[in-house]
């Protein structure tokens, strides 16, 4: 019994000591790319000769970041959108009907999310730009809906089945709808689920680097993309304006991440849906 109790906190020691390197790690690469950002000159010495915040400028007008957000917004508030419109009633089918072929369906709607993008984006790259499709805004949001609609599918099929389907027969039976239906019945017990898997497909767009390459254009580049043409495209540029526009991906990125947490706790999400059924 001992030796078990000492196995137990040696090992949860260990998970500590990794977890606590990998925090400092990730702190330490962050505050070095953020002092950069600032830095007037930073060669051979703990910290910078100076610091000014005019790099950030610099950075706005040089990679043109007023366009590339803006392009952003429009590429994730899309994709979000059409994701939760076709979403959503699948998962509703998929939840509610049994099927011959269903596991092999739900099968299919894995494969965009296990395999790497790059092997299925350059063939669909390849076609688009055939389709002359590739290198406009409607091309990046198509590539970035192959891996979003099958993932708001495997997310919300799970929050639909525990919802109890005698809820929708009884309010059938007092005359509602299918719109009403789903607006006065579904919804509000979906909203949790809508707005979680919501959330997880915008952080999963601004961060989708492989799909969104190989299909923008030079006025089609989202953020993550522009950071990579600053950062390996040719031409001389000074370090802290790349360092700048990293800290303003950053930004933006944790700016969603604090906007979900204060709708959405990760760790309650399935049980807050099986507790609206108690509750109606």
């Amino acid at each position: 019994m001992d030796t078990h109790r000492l196995l137990m906190k040696l090992w949860r020691s260990l998970v500590a000591l990794v977890m606590g390197f990998f925090i400092i790690n990730v702190a330490f690469m962050v505050a070095a790319v953020g002092t950069s950002s600032v830095a007037r000159r930073w060669l051979g010495t703990w910290l910078p000769d100076g610091y000014t915040f005019s790099w950030y400028q610099t950075a706005w007008k040089e990679f043109q970041l007023d366009s590339v957000l803006w392009v952003t917004i429009e590429v994730v508030a899309a994709v979000v959108f059409l994701s939760i419109l076709i979403g959503v009633p699948a998962a509703y089918a998929l939840a509610r009907r049994n099927f011959r072929g269903k596991n092999l369906l739900m099968g299919l709607f894995l494969l965009p999310l296990m395999i790497p993008p790059i092997t299925y984006g350059i063939p669909l790259a390849t076609v688009m730009y055939q389709a002359h499709i590739a290198g406009t805004i409607f091309g990046v949001i198509l590539a970035n809906m192959i891996p979003a609609v099958p993932f708001m599918i495997l997310v919300m099929t799970p929050f639909i089945e525990q919802i109890d389907a005698n809820l929708e027969s009884a309010a059938r039976v007092f005359g509602a709808n299918t719109f009403k239906l789903f607006w006065h019945v579904l919804l509000p017990l979906l909203a949790p689920g809508i707005l979680a898997a919501s959330l997880l497909v915008l952080v999963r767009t601004i961060g989708m680097f492989e799909l969104t390459f190989l299909t923008a254009g030079p006025d089609s580049q989202t953020l993550v993309v522009a950071l990579y043409y600053a950062v390996f495209a040719a031409g001389v540029r000074a370090p802290q304006s790349v360092d700048a526009m990293a800290m303003v991906y950053m930004a933006v990125t944790l700016a969603w991440l604090l906007i979900a947490l204060q709708f959405v706790n990760p760790t309650q999400l399935v049980s807050r849906v099986k507790e609206h059924p108690q509750t109606a």
